[in-house]
């Protein structure tokens, strides 16, 4: 199990920050093109998702995925976006995701008075912090399946 990729979107579909540890594929789009992708992918899984559910959903969209891959996602009162791809063995990321929110971004972003909310993370601390997390977590290997 691994984790491949992360990323940071702020309400406005903002690509505030990148992280890739075992990605096997590249895109083969410029980067921006990428983000702009994923965002527009999640904004269109969200609204089908609320349209389309039977039970009022207060979660909405949690995760999603492919026959090799899996997408989770959680989204922040505040409308941060945090995207993370990995591969079909690791369990739902949610409670993962909310706590690299509130011990890595909250401390090393949002606490931070050098860091300008809305504007691309340029952190070291908050990279070091965030690649230190992802390696931490009981599925995350380097070694991609």
């Amino acid at each position: 199990m691994t984790v491949h990729n992360l990323y940071i979107f702020d309400r406005n579909g903002t690509c505030l920050h990148y992280s890739e540890w075992n990605r096997k594929k590249q895109a083969g789009i410029s980067k921006e093109e990428e983000f702009k992708l994923m965002y527009g992918m999640l904004f269109s899984i969200r609204s089908f998702v609320s349209k389309m559910s039977p039970l009022d959903m207060k979660d909405g969209f949690i995760a999603f995925q492919t026959s090799r891959y899996k997408l989770h996602y959680y989204e922040t009162p505040t409308g941060i976006k945090l995207v993370m791809n990995t591969d079909l063995g690791v369990p739902n990321c949610r409670d993962i995701l909310h706590q690299l929110y509130s011990t890595v971004y909250v401390e090393y972003i949002v606490k931070n008075p050098l860091c300008m909310l809305g504007e691309t993370l340029q952190s070291e601390l908050f990279s070091s912090r965030l690649d230190s997390f992802i390696r931490a977590l009981p599925f995350f290997s380097v070694r991609a399946a």
